[in-house]
């Protein structure tokens, strides 16, 4: 069987790569290997499912649960919730697995699962691979009252979104009262939440991108498609803009002139907030390597460090685990506050970039010039084989080639996707032309290289 997992769970085109077989097989095989590492002293184990907004959640969730409680797991169902929901109820509730039905920002025809330990951390790399492992083995299956039940869970939305709120000082006050705030759902799990949340803090909220139909999920919208939040925020007059994704655990900002805050800058005006308070763990953000120059010369010269990590938000929260820090994101968006949050959360980002707005009295436009962005150029190259992208010599020398004229100027990085069939380079350098020539010209070799 060809590898299931990538880097962010099971991904791909829904009922085509992603069938409903699969997805029981995959509960089946997530719970045996629940089971044969938990004591449970009679009881039998627990998960926790959630799902965005995609059509195609209905029958992956049914089909999840059914593995789940075929082999002796009770499921509670939070219905549509996002990620990181997800993940706070798997800790709150004391849950053995939580399950996220979504493709994030993926668009509508595909899907994924992701699983979540007890704690609501992501699966390690060694529990993935022995939940695939598990895949089609024959098992003993339990019979009569040892299959597991299936329950509603109650009051997801509005617990989560006070839950949220708490995390913002003075939250009894409505301590975002007087900001004016845009809010993109991109028609996902978000699209209720989001809103209830920036509005109980005290925030006036227009949103755009809350209305899914089961199809529309980040299409046109969402942290991939910033144009309606940059026009709904001129026209609203609005002092920022956020938009999440399809599962709501990343998040990008507009200021209040229309302008792109992305997740380095929101790491940025975060991190420096929380060294100011004396909050910031080790004095240390935890980035990975596809953040810009920019964050790092930002934060060094305020006397903050920045740890980096291959790409993934898996890997950061690994870092941060071992090493006990408390703040730590990626550029697209994903900001994990380790103080309130085990994963990425979009919603719980923008709260905290708007308090920080308000008790400095300063703008987001403001706030994110602390950083200067050097120039950088992201070229995805399609149709080509990913698996040689790190091994083809030809390929090697011509980044190694690249980075020795950019110098300490600027880099090269070079790697392939985790969630698509592409090959991703990206170049920083002094000058946006040539970040573009580098890119290009690297992004030329890879196509010759490793083309099928």
């Amino acid at each position: 069987m060809p590898k299931v997992f990538g880097t962010d769970g099971v991904r791909g085109l829904a009922n085509g790569r992603l069938t409903a077989e699969l997805a029981l097989d995959l509960g089946v095989a997530a719970a045996r290997v629940l089971v044969g590492h938990g004591e449970f002293s009679g009881r039998r184990p627990l998960a926790v499912v959630g799902r965005d907004t995609r059509i195609s959640g209905q029958f992956l969730e049914h089909a999840v649960v059914a593995g789940l409680t075929s082999a002796g797991v009770d499921v509670l169902r939070l219905r549509v919730l996002p990620t990181p929901g997800v993940a706070y109820f798997t800790d709150l509730l004391g849950a053995d697995l939580g399950v996220v039905i979504s493709a994030s920002h993926n668009a509508m025809p595909d899907n994924g699962i992701k699983f979540l330990a007890h704690g609501g951390v992501k699966l390690d790399d060694a529990l993935e691979a022995e939940i695939e492992a598990c895949l089609g083995e024959e098992w003993d299956r339990p019979v009569g009252a040892d299959v597991g039940r299936v329950m509603p869970h109650d009051g997801t939305v509005a617990q989560y979104a006070a839950y949220l709120v708490s995390t913002l000082d003075g939250s009894r006050d409505r301590p975002l009262t007087g900001l004016t705030v845009v809010l993109d759902c991109a028609h996902g799990a978000a699209s209720e939440v989001g809103p209830r949340a920036l509005r109980d803090a005290g925030a006036k909220v227009i949103t755009i991108g809350a209305e899914p139909d089961g199809l529309n999920i980040n299409d046109g919208c969402g942290s991939t498609h910033l144009e309606p939040l940059q026009a709904a925020v001129l026209a609203h007059g609005a002092d920022a803009g956020f938009a999440v994704d399809g599962d709501a655990d990343r998040c990008l900002a507009v200021d209040h002139t229309g302008t792109v805050v992305d997740g380095d800058q929101i790491m940025v005006v975060l991190a420096l907030a929380l060294h100011q308070s004396g909050h910031l763990t080790h004095d240390t953000l935890v980035a990975t390597v596809m953040s810009n120059l920019g964050l790092v010369q930002a934060l060094s010269g305020a006397g903050v460090e920045v740890l980096q990590t291959a790409v993934g938000d898996r890997y950061v929260l690994e870092a941060m685990r071992s090493g006990g820090y408390s703040l730590g994101g990626e550029q697209s968006g994903h900001v994990i506050m380790r103080e309130h949050a085990t994963t990425g959360d979009g919603v719980l980002t923008a709260l905290h970039v708007l308090q920080r707005m308000k008790s400095s009295g300063r703008s987001l436009s403001d706030l994110a010039g602390a950083m200067t962005r050097l120039p950088q150029v992201l070229v995805n190259v399609p149709d080509v084989d990913k698996s040689r992208a790190e091994s083809d010599p030809v390929l090697a020398d011509a980044v190694a080639a690249e980075a020795a004229l950019l110098s300490d100027t600027g880099r090269v990085l070079l790697r392939p996707s985790g969630t698509e069939d592409l090959v991703r380079v990206m170049v920083e350098a002094p000058t946006q032309e040539t970040a573009e020539v580098v890119a290009h010209r690297l992004a030329d070799v890879v196509k010759a290289q490793l083309t099928h």
